[in-house]
C-alpha cells in the first residue's frame, strides 16, 4: 500500500524569516526554545531570526554539535523545562533541526531516547504530546524542515533514525537570504546532500509517483545551480534554487532512501567528525553502479531519467555515465576524492558494514545489499 502525505506549511522566499512571529502565534507558541548552534550565532544569522520575535519571550540553546547527540538533547531539554517553554524554533542546518526534533521527543516522553528509534520499533511510541516545531533552515541540504525524521547519535554510539509524522515541523520558513554567507565548501557539501536525497529516493522502489516527480525536478534544479551557488555565494537565484532542491529532496524521501544513507549514517556514527553531505557525495557513484542491477531501475528507466534531469548526453544500463557525472561534479566542487582523503581507511569497514546492515535505509534500497556488496561499495569509494 502506498501512503502519500504532504503536511508542512512551507513559505519559500527572500525575507521569509519575517513570518516567524506570525507562525509562533499560529502554532500557539508563547515561549519558544530557539535551537541553534554556535556557528549560526557567530555568523549573525541567529540574530536576524531573533530580531523578528520582538517582545515574544524565548530562550536560546546554541549547543548543537555538528552531529546531534543524545547528550546535547538532554542539555536542551533541561533549558526547555527550566524556562517553561511551550514550543521549538530551530534556526540552523539539519543538525539543529534534528536536535530540536530530539528535544520534542525527550521533553514529552519517558525513557532513553533509543526507545523511540525506528529500528527499535519506536516510531509508534512517539505521540502527539510533542510540542510544535517551526524550522528555519540556514543551509540548503538536509531538508529536515519538511521531513518527519531526525538522525541522532545516541548514548551507546549508534547513529539512529527517529521517524514520526508527529515530528513534522508545523511550519518551514525557507529564506535563501540566510544562506548567502555559507562558505563554498559547506555550500557544496550540503548541496550534494540535497542532490543525493533526490537521486536516492528516486531510485527507491516504493510506489509514490508524486515523490518521483518532485525528486526529479529537485535534482534538475540542484544539479543546474550547485556550481553557481558554490562559486558565488551571493547569487540569490542560485541560493533560492538550492533551497528548493533541498526541500524537494526531503519531501520526496518519504519513499525511503538506500545504501548511500545506510553507509553515511553508519560511518558518521563511527567518526562524528565526518560531514554527512560529503559522505553522501562520495558514496553516490558506487551506489548508483550497484543499483543499476535492480529490476525496478531498468523497468522504469530510472537511470536514463536521472541522466536527463542532470543534462548528461546519455546513459547505459550500468549507470556508468551517471556515476561518472557525479564524480566529476564532486571534483569541480572541490569535494574530497574519496574516503581516504577524508581520513578513513579499511580498518573501519567491518564496523561500518555492521551499522549499514542495521540502518533504517538498508531495506528501502532497490537492491538488498549483502555484507560483501557493502564491502565492495566501500572499497570503490576509497
Amino acid at each position: 500500500m502506498a501512503r502519500i502525505l504532504y503536511l508542512t506549511q512551507i513559505d519559500i522566499d527572500h525575507g521569509a524569516v519575517r513570518l516567524l512571529p506570525a507562525e509562533c502565534k499560529r502554532t500557539g507558541m508563547k515561549r519558544p526554545l530557539v535551537v541553534t548552534d554556535a556557528g549560526v550565532r557567530a555568523a549573525g544569522v541567529l540574530q536576524r531570526a531573533l530580531d523578528t520575535l520582538g517582545d515574544l519571550p524565548h530562550a536560546v540553546f546554541d549547543g548543537t554539535p555538528s552531529n546531534p547527540t543524545e547528550a546535547a538533547i538532554r542539555a536542551a531539554v533541561g533549558l526547555y523545562r527550566t524556562q517553561a517553554c511551550d514550543g521549538l524554533v530551530a534556526v540552523g542546518g539539519g543538525s539543529a533541526i534534528d536536535l530540536a526534533k530530539g528535544v520534542a521527543i525527550a521533553a514529552t516522553h519517558e525513557g532513553p531516547l533509543a526507545t523511540y528509534a525506528t529500528i527499535e520499533g519506536g516510531s509508534e511510541k512517539i505521540t502527539d504530546r510533542v510540542p510544535p516545531l517551526i524550522a528555519v533552515p540556514t543551509t540548503a541540504g538536509t531538508g529536515s524542515e519538511v521531513a518527519r525524521g531526525a538522525i541522532v547519535i545516541v548514548d551507546d554510539g549508534r547513529k539512529l533514525g527517529f521517524h514520526s509524522w508527529h515530528l513534522l515541523p508545523k511550519a518551514a520558513l525557507l529564506d535563501p537570504e540566510l544562506t548567502l554567507g555559507l562558505p563554498p565548501g559547506l555550500t557544496a557539501a550540503t548541496g550534494m546532500d540535497a542532490i543525493a536525497h533526490c537521486m536516492e529516493t528516486f531510485m527507491a522502489p516504493a510506489v509514490n509517483p508524486p515523490a518521483d516527480g518532485i525528486a526529479l525536478d529537485g535534482l534538475a534544479r540542484g544539479w543546474a545551480h550547485i556550481e553557481r551557488a558554490t562559486r558565488n555565494g551571493q547569487d540569490r537565484e542560485a541560493r533560492w534554487q538550492m533551497m528548493s532542491a533541498s526541500m524537494q529532496g526531503a519531501m520526496a524521501f518519504q519513499k525511503g532512501l538506500g545504501c548511500v544513507h545506510s553507509l553515511s549514517h553508519s560511518l558518521g556514527g563511527a567518526d562524528p567528525r565526518l560531514h554527512h553531505g560529503t559522505l553522501n557525495a562520495v558514496f553516490l557513484p558506487a551506489v548508483v553502479r550497484f543499483n543499476a542491477g535492480a529490476p525496478s531501475i531498468h523497468s522504469e528507466r530510472r537511470l536514463q531519467r536521472m541522466a536527463q534531469a542532470m543534462g548528461l548526453p546519455g546513459c547505459d544500463d550500468h549507470g556508468a555515465e551517471v556515476a561518472a557525472g557525479i564524480a566529476a561534479m564532486n571534483t569541480r566542487l572541490g569535494l574530497p576524492s574519496g574516503l581516504r582523503a577524508m581520513g578513513v581507511d579499511q580498518g573501519l569497514f567491518e564496523r561500518v558494514i555492521d551499522g549499514a546492515m542495521a540502518d533504517h535505509c538498508h531495506k528501502t534500497n532497490p537492491r538488498l545489499a549483502t555484507r560483501d556488496d557493502y564491502r565492495r561499495m566501500l572499497a570503490e569509494s576509497l
